[in-house]
Parts: C-alpha cells; structure tokens; sequence
C-alpha cells in the first residue's frame, strides 16, 4: 500500500474529532459502544489500528483499558496527542493497517478496525488488514471491523445530489449492477454485504454481530442535530433496538462486522 496524499490532504482539512462529538456523528460512536462494553473487562489490552485523533481510544483508556493505538495522519496524531490526559494508558505508533510488523502475534484481547477499511482500495490490502487485525489479537479475542456501504452513497451523493451520471460517466458507478469503483482520489472505499463475506473467507472467524453503525441517522442529519435532548435519546434506543435488522443494515452508511478469532 503506498502513501495516499489524497488522504492526508482530506484529514488535514477535516474536523474528524468533532464529527463524532456531533449528534449526527455520535449515534456511530454510541452504538460502537455499546458492543465495546459487551465484550470489555477492565485492564483488557486492545489495538485501535487507524485511531484517528484518539475518541475511542482515550474512551477506553479512560474505562480502565491499556491501549496501543496506530495512525497513519500525521495531523490526527498531533491532535490526539493534544487531547492526551496524564493518566491516559495509551501508546501512540504511526503506522499503516496493512503492516502491524511492530506488534506481536496474539497480543490483543479487543482489536479495533474502525477506519482503515473506508481507504483501502485493493482487495489485496483490505486481505491484509484483516490478516494484520486478526494475527495480533489472541486466540478468542474480538475484532470490530467498520465498513463504508455503497447503497447510501449511491443515494445521498448520487441520486438525491444528482450526480449520478457523473458517477457513472467517471466510471465511479455501474450502470446495469449499480456497483462501485473507489479510486484514492475518491478517499472512500464503498462495499456491499457480499463484499464483506468475501474478504471474511480469508480469516478463522466467527461472526458475533453484523451491525448498522448508524442506521438512516445520516438521510437526515439536520433533523437529528435539532432534537431536542429527550427526543434524541428516544432515538438513540430506538436505533439500538433495530441496528441488528438485517433490513437495515445495508441502508446504513456505516456497518460494524464485530467478529471473535478461532
């Protein structure tokens, strides 16, 4: 995998610490929480591999856990080193998912791929990622793994933008399967759930959970960010209660593949 300039370019500019301190953004964070906290025990070891600018990790950190962290943006780096408490058990890598070379084999009791999946372009690289994920982390340890889904981005940016026929004259988009084409220029890389099950017959895994991240949070994010606090937290339950629909979850902009090592 070489050095996407498009991507530092976009985290340069990007407020990606803030995003998931917005309500929008926070239904994401919320529900990658909740099934954290499912599987988590104080003092456990876990790797967030593409931190970002640390909001899980110093989560984490701050319930007791002992995080290692590795991110490839110098700038979310520096953020996340701003943000740093004293007494926050984290250690900070630059680094790249596809080579977690620095890391011994079985280290981890919680691995976190939360972002190297939207920017990983090759099938071979995504492979390698989770190769990477799931070899540092023991045996019976659990890996959450987040993933960008086509069929939103094809209606938010496509059809509701109109920018279908741009998609698909830039050979973006298929026009007979709909399917996507993400360059590193376009920073995201798209997939459907068949996609996911194929890179999974490349690891010894056992799903736990196939969850909607977010649901249909960012169809409406202007309706979201102006709910009141009562209203919002009545749709933060109501979301955790259909996030494991498998109807929903391909609606959903965000997915989380929750899945324990054999």
């Amino acid at each position: 995998m070489q050095e996407n300039r498009f991507l530092t370019m976009f985290y340069e500019n990007y407020d990606e610490d803030g995003r998931l301190f917005k309500k929008y953004g926070r239904v994401e964070f919320e529900t990658t929480m909740a099934y954290i906290k499912k599987y988590y025990k104080p003092g456990m070891r876990i790797l967030e591999i593409g931190a970002g600018t640390g909001r899980y990790s110093r989560f984490l950190a701050g319930m007791g856990a002992r995080v290692d962290a590795v991110e490839l943006v110098e700038r979310n780096i520096e953020v996340f080193r701003e943000k740093l408490l004293p007494t926050d058990n984290i250690r900070i890598f630059q680094g790249n998912a596809v080579d977690l070379s620095i890391f011994p084999d079985g280290t981890y009791d919680l691995a976190l791929l939360l972002g190297p999946m939207y920017h990983l372009y090759e099938t071979e690289d995504q492979i390698r990622a989770l190769k990477e994920a799931f070899r540092v982390t023991r045996k019976g340890g659990i890996v959450f793994i987040a993933y960008c889904m086509a069929d939103p981005s094809i209606l938010q940016h496509g059809f509701i933008k109109g920018n279908t026929r741009f998609l698909i004259e830039n050979g973006l988009l298929n026009p007979e399967t709909f399917e996507t084409h993400s360059r590193p220029e376009d920073i995201f890389e798209l997939y459907r759930k068949e996609d996911i099950e194929l890179l999974n017959g490349h690891i010894q895994a056992s799903r736990l959970h196939f969850v909607s991240a977010d649901g249909l949070t960012n169809y409406f994010r202007d309706t979201i960010e102006n709910m009141d606090d009562e209203t919002y937290e009545l749709y933060l339950k109501y979301h955790l209660s259909i996030c494991e629909r498998e109807d929903m979850t391909g609606w959903s902009n965000h997915t989380l593949d929750i899945l324990r090592k054999e």
